[in-house]
């Protein structure tokens, strides 16, 4: 009996990958959960073609998940969005918003991304990589920014980046810091210049993350966030100037 690894048809219909059976009313073909590139008409059939298609399996699922990785996650989230102008918040966001979060202990944060916090997954994927409060574990430190990543923090997205090139894989790398930067983090521009000079990546993609960058912030300005700035900046001089004064006396 030939086995198959790749969707086989018979007149235009499917069939099992492993006996050639015929989908029918009668006969329910399923898919492969991991790859979809091929229906069974039951377990066993699964069980014994297994050993042929692991490989191509293993493939096709890992090409899945990168499309969800690189597909998703372009969009800010939405407590990145000012509640009152509705304008996204430049980044980083705690430098310039007035609400911040508590720092929450790593238990916590393991509850809270179990409840779907995606700032959670980002704050776990820092502690496991830099091994903070808990045993060092890239694997799990990538997992968690992967999927804070696909929810729009730019953050996980540039460490993802950084953990890409540092293992070798520069390509990988530019596709994660492409997205941050047309979202408008600086750190993910910042890195692809500096890939551009070492040599790797390209003068285009540079090009391409320079004007996604500046089209991301022209979409946080407006005449009255340039006024609040200028007010800041103008009530943090005259409180430097009076700290001065006092210092003096």
């Amino acid at each position: 009996m030939m086995m198959r690894c790749v969707p086989c048809e018979a007149n235009g219909d499917e069939v099992c990958a492993n006996c050639g059976k015929l989908g029918s009313d009668a006969v329910k073909l399923k898919n492969c959960t991991a790859c979809r590139l091929v229906k069974y008409c039951g377990v066993d059939c699964q069980r014994a073609h297994r050993k042929k298609h692991k490989k191509a399996c293993k493939r096709r699922a890992a090409e899945l998940k990168d499309e969800r990785l690189y597909s998703q996650g372009q969009e800010r989230p939405e407590g990145d969005f000012c509640s009152i102008c509705t304008l996204p918040i430049p980044l980083p966001t705690g430098t310039h918003s007035g609400i911040n979060d508590a720092t929450r202990a790593f238990e916590l944060w393991k509850v809270a991304a179990g409840l779907g916090s995606i700032d959670a997954h980002n704050s776990l994927g820092s502690r496991y990589f830099h091994g903070v409060g808990v045993t060092y574990d890239i694997a799990k430190a990538v997992q968690h920014w992967e999927t804070a990543a696909m929810k729009g923090i730019t953050m996980a997205r540039c460490d993802l980046g950084t953990v890409e090139y540092q293992i070798g894989n520069p390509e990988r790398a530019v596709r994660h810091y492409l997205i941050a930067a047309k979202m408008g983090d600086k750190t993910a521009l910042n890195n692809i210049k500096e890939m551009f000079v070492d040599g790797c990546a390209t003068k285009a993609q540079y090009a391409e993350a320079l004007k996604g960058y500046q089209d991301s912030l022209d979409e946080m300005k407006s005449p009255e966030r340039d006024e609040a700035y200028a007010l800041l900046r103008q009530m943090n001089s005259a409180r430097e100037q009076e700290q001065n004064q006092h210092g003096c006396i």
